[in-house]
Formats: C-alpha cells, structure tokens, sequence
C-alpha cells in the first residue's frame, strides 16, 4: 500500500452518521444551520477566542480577512516560503504582494527585515505561521502599530499551536486558519477567520453571506457559508483532537530518534507548544531531495516539497528577489506524518533517508 505524505483522521463512521441523521431530520442543509453553529461554539471555545467565523475554506478566510477591513488595493507585506493561496488571496483583492524574506531557522517570515518594505502604499502585513511555528508576533505587532498597519496571519498550519499559553490563532487583526482534509483537524474541505475588532467580524459576517439579511442588502458580499455536513465531519472529529496531536507526536518523536545529525530541522521556539501539524526536514541541496525522493518513491513512499517553488518566483507576480527562501524551498520536504502511520514504516523511511544523504 503506498504510504503518502498525509491521510485524513476518519473518526467512526457511526459517529459521523450519527450528526448527518440530524440534517435529515430537521431538513437544514446549510445557511448557518445547527451544526455550523455548535461548530463554530465548541471551536471557539478549544481555541479561546471571540468571533469565530467557520467558513467554506482557508483561501476565501484569507480573502474575506482583506475585505472585512477595506483592504482592496495598495500593498501587502508578506512571505514568499508559503502554499500560493497567501499569495493568491493577495492578488484577488487586486493588492501587490511584497515579498520579504525568510528566517532559517522556522522559515516564517524574517521580522528583521519587515521595516525596510514598508511603503506609503503598505496596507497590511500578511505572515504565516509555517507548519505550526509561530511567527515573531510580538515585534511584528510593534512595527504595525508604529506604521498604522492590519496584521493577518495566515494560520493554515496553526490549529492546535500556543504561543505564551494562548492560541497561535489568537493574534493579530486577523487570523485564518484551514480545515481541509489534509489539515491536523478536518471537515473535508473548510476554513476560519478569529476577528479581533467586533466591528470588522460583524461586516465579516455580514459579507460572507452576500451581504444581506433577508431582503435587508445591506453590502457587496460573497458565499462563503459552509454546509451542515461538513460541519457533521468536524463535530464527529472535534474529540479527537488532542488524541489526533498526541499521535501526531509519536510519529514525529521517532523520526526525531531516526534522523538527528542526518537531516536540518526547525529550531524549538521558547514558549511555543507545537502542534505537529507537519515534519519539515531540510537536506544539503537539492539534488539530494531528489535522490532521496527517488528511492522512496521506488518502495512507493511520497513525501512532499512543502513550499516548492519560493512563490517570489511564481511566473504572474513581479520579480523579487528572496534568497533563503529561494534557498530553503529548494531542498525541504515533508515527510509521511498521521494518526497511526506504523513504526516499521517511519523506520522504512528514515533508513533509506540515510542511506541517500551524504
């Protein structure tokens, strides 16, 4: 059986059956129907936050996060080592994503270097907190502050992360977050917005269902409702969480044991509690990803470059230059991390990691 890089939690199925027998019983498919509500309350709570929002999917949250506070032109400071929906969303909003580079040791977007591309036309800062590691919130928050700037966080990768005891998801203006079935907590497809201002979630709210109430049009708006059955497969997941990140760690615990002095990794972050969300590793160079690559690939084992290409280099954006990305996307990937991926194959793959690195 081929082992990828990720496989969805499935809960029980009677568990899941047990939520969608109440779409059928009460006939509500979707328009924040029951379900999307009890959701949207048990993940509020989970992750401590006020004005949650549960919706269609990661990218529109990111969208919807530049709309719900006036964000449709100028520039947008932020990182290039991400998946291309950060810089998509961007560009929808028909602002221009100024790439700033990276750090090497968690590759999230480099704080030191932020100042320097602000802008008159700097609108926002739009940093990731990249495979669960948290981004410098505390500095990037004092340079928005000292220039007047929104802070949304693409926290795709987020859920389940505490930075100083609080929730990755809890800071900035906006934070994002995705729940698509490749995610730590799925519900198939799907996604969030945590809104700090009441008055920027409640024009959220208002937007992310056309923008109306009623026959009361209030705005311009978009559909990014979500479905009672989707919220069914959250409901039926939502606890099995910390069973889902306790395992999460056994798998990455191993591959720590297998692999140390063989492969780069990020550093530990002081008062951060990781979520394994993913197990980065970074080799020499690139030939040696592709090597190792090939022999997995053989025994029918496939990782994945996570972020490949550096997105400063994707062909409709305009030029710029970003050398650790560059460097890093070229030569890290992810390897194979879920709920009950066996030892004997995490052990597979580190030995014939070390049988292809140098």
């Amino acid at each position: 059986m081929a082992i990828y890089v990720t496989k969805s939690f499935m809960p029980p199925v009677e568990e899941y059956n047990n939520h969608v027998a109440k779409i059928f019983e009460n006939g509500i498919l979707t328009n924040q129907g029951p379900n999307v509500q009890e959701l949207q309350n048990k993940l509020s709570g989970y992750l401590g936050v006020d004005n949650f929002h549960y919706l269609s999917n990661g990218t529109i949250a990111l969208q919807l996060a530049l709309s719900a506070m006036d964000i449709n032109d100028g520039e947008i400071i932020t990182t290039p080592f991400s998946y291309v929906a950060t810089t998509s969303s961007i560009m929808w909003q028909r602002c221009k994503p100024v790439f700033v580079d990276i750090e090497r040791n968690n590759f999230t977007i480099d704080s030191d270097k932020i100042e320097a591309a602000i802008t008159p036309n700097t609108r926002a800062i739009m940093a990731v907190h990249v495979f669960g590691y948290a981004c410098d919130v505390d500095k990037i928050q004092k340079i928005a502050d000292k220039h007047n700037l929104k802070v949304i966080y693409d926290g795709a990768h987020a859920f389940g992360s505490k930075y100083n005891d609080k929730s990755l998801l809890a800071y900035g203006d906006v934070s994002t977050c995705s729940f698509h079935a490749t995610k730590l907590f799925h519900t198939i497809e799907g996604g969030a917005c945590i809104v700090k201002d009441k008055n920027v979630s409640d024009k959220l709210e208002m937007q992310k269902r056309f923008g109306h109430n009623g026959d009361d049009h209030q705005m311009l708006g978009i559909n990014a409702k979500q479905s009672e059955f989707h919220a069914a497969m959250g409901l039926a997941n939502y606890p099995y969480i910390e069973k889902i990140i306790a395992d999460r760690k056994r798998v990455s615990d191993l591959y720590d044991t297998l692999l140390t002095g063989v492969v780069s990794r990020p550093k530990t972050q002081k008062n951060l509690k990781y979520n394994y969300a993913y197990y980065p590793v970074v080799f020499k160079n690139e030939q040696e990803l592709l090597n190792v690559f090939a022999a997995l690939n053989k025994k029918e084992i496939y990782p994945r470059r996570y972020f490949y290409p550096s997105l400063n280099k994707l062909p409709y954006v305009q030029a710029q230059k970003c050398p650790v990305s560059e460097d890093i996307s070229s030569r890290v990937a992810c390897l194979p991390l879920y709920v009950g991926l066996e030892n004997k194959t995490i052990e597979q793959i580190a030995k014939i990691i070390r049988e292809n690195v140098k």
